[in-house]
């Protein structure tokens, strides 16, 4: 059994060495995790702006990206390589909404460069560094 004074201790020396060793990953983080794995000096005005539709339309309230948001429509994080720039500008303006498999998209009538936009951000987003996420599906024999 520990006193009361070793464990008091203890509990210190341990707060402070995890709060030492947070510090320094957070720190890792700042300098070498985030800008290279997030490619920011990709972004450009248009993915900008696809981001700032996402948010105007509240895309996020059916669809996930990067594993947030809801889960009633597919998850868009790598769209642009599985289906590419044109099957997406296809879905915002399709007559009556967009609904293959029973769901149903609205009908966005965005004009040519907010698809393009939009498209740009989904290019953006493919091409983070997710350490694996989302895993490629199993492949039906």
């Amino acid at each position: 059994m520990l006193s009361k004074k070793q464990a008091k201790l203890f509990f210190l020396g341990g707060t402070a060495l995890f709060a030492l060793i947070f510090l320094g990953l957070s720190i890792d983080s700042l300098v070498n995790g985030i800008p290279k794995n997030t490619n920011d000096h990709l972004m450009t005005d248009g993915v900008k702006a696809g981001k700032l539709l996402w948010e105007e339309n509240n895309c996020m309230g059916c669809h996930t990206l990067m594993g947030e948001g809801a889960y009633y429509a597919p998850e868009l994080t790598r769209v642009h390589s599985r289906r590419g720039p044109d099957y997406i500008k296809a879905v915002f303006n399709f007559p009556g909404g967009w609904g293959p498999n029973g769901r149903k998209m609205v009908q966005y009538d965005f004009t040519d460069k907010e698809k393009q936009d939009l498209v740009d951000f989904f290019e953006w987003t493919d091409k983070m560094y997710l350490n694996g996420f989302p895993l490629d599906p199993p492949l039906k024999k």
